[in-house]
């Protein structure tokens, strides 16, 4: 006797599903058309992640929608997913494993046909064995979005898309187009000198939020944490590239000159509280240049890291240590004022060490 849809669904398909939302969204549509009365449901993932403690999807059997729910490890533990089933009807939960941290998968019915605020025996009995039958793509789904989590938290989203499609041989890569943000903290040597490990971390974490954050908020990607140092990329996408390369590249710039203004901002505000805590300011400089790159694995033989290299690099990190001979927190290149109608202040063409040709340098107003 073949087993029922939704279970052999299950046990021959599911495991392939591209993600949590798809995983429930189908497993739902499927119990719909097997004829349980359901309004909707969750699925719960407890993740390896700094600042995510576990995500829920809601599907709403109405419209077939799966929406993201997040709780975050600093934030009071809620239930957002419970509170919003039982809003729809009576509840139905079932932990798939034997820990705290194993998916949740829970349902809400519709009018119930038992009459007693609960599912009716004989549609809990089969919720029951389509948890059974759950555990195992569960596990396997589940163990794919802690892997991706990590590899995002390291590498960052686009890099970790890169190596879990497979790209890990040393050597491998592709130059794309991209502006470029480099940036660090000024004194910091001395700094960390008279500062108490603990504190110098707390001060490094305030800092790197306050420059990935922006980076983050406007589409770029951060590639490394050098010390104290940052070096992100705001790639040209491939939909702006296919219509209009001009305009890709202009969008990458503006994105770019965006989040360093934020991270400017940003950082006065965080030096506003330092001063209050009896603290010195951080003087910092960042500079954005726009070029090729080479993007890709790079490294030894047993221990790689996806990174970008080039000449554009190296410009852009001679040209953030310009900042303090400047006077100035951030700094420009001709390439990128060349891709922007932003208003910038001029300071005059200057040297890099190691660059062959003069650079436009840029900055921008009150800076």
């Amino acid at each position: 006797m073949d087993l029922p849809s939704p279970l052999a669904w299950l046990v021959d398909e599911a495991g392939a599903s591209p993600g949590p939302e798809r995983f429930l969204a189908e497993l739902g549509r499927r119990l719909l058309a097997d004829g349980l009365p359901l309004s909707g449901g969750t699925l719960t993932l407890s993740v390896p992640h700094p600042i995510i403690a576990r995500r829920t999807w809601l599907w709403r059997a109405e419209t077939g929608a799966v929406i993201e729910a997040l709780a975050f490890a600093a934030a009071p533990q809620s239930e957002a997913g419970r509170d919003w089933l039982t809003g729809l009807g009576p509840v139905w939960e079932e932990r798939i494993g034997p820990s705290q941290d194993s998916p949740m998968l829970d349902w809400a019915g519709i009018d119930n046909r038992a009459g007693s605020g609960a599912f009716a025996p004989a549609d809990a009995d089969r919720l029951r064995e389509v948890a059974r039958f759950a555990a195992a793509p569960l596990a396997a789904l589940a163990a794919r979005e802690a892997r991706a989590a990590l590899l995002e938290a390291y590498l960052g989203r686009r890099s970790a898309a890169r190596v879990q499609a497979g790209e890990l041989a040393r050597g491998t890569g592709e130059t794309i187009r991209a502006a470029l943000l480099c940036a660090d903290l000024r004194d910091f040597t001395a700094l960390s000198e008279v500062t108490e490990p603990h504190a110098m971390i707390a001060t490094l974490d305030a800092w790197f939020d306050r420059v990935a954050g922006a980076v983050h908020a406007f589409g770029g990607e951060v590639l490394k944490f050098m010390g104290d140092g940052v070096l992100a990329i705001f790639p040209v996408t491939a939909g702006s590239v296919e219509a209009d390369a001009g305009r890709g590249d202009r969008e990458a710039c503006e994105a770019a000159l965006r989040a360093v203004a934020a991270s400017r901002a940003g950082m006065a505000h965080l030096d506003q509280i330092r001063l209050a805590q009896g603290l010195a300011p951080l003087p910092f400089g960042a500079a954005l240049h726009f070029g090729e790159i080479l993007w890709g694995n790079i490294g030894a033989a047993d221990r790689l890291d996806f990174t970008a290299i080039g000449p554009a690099v190296n410009l852009v990190s001679r040209l953030e240590g310009l900042c303090k001979p400047l006077g100035r927190s951030v700094l420009i290149s001709g390439a990128v004022a060349a891709n922007t109608a932003t208003a910038l202040t001029p300071l005059g063409e200057h040297t890099l060490r190691g660059i062959a040709d003069p650079c436009a340098v840029f900055t921008l107003p009150a800076d």
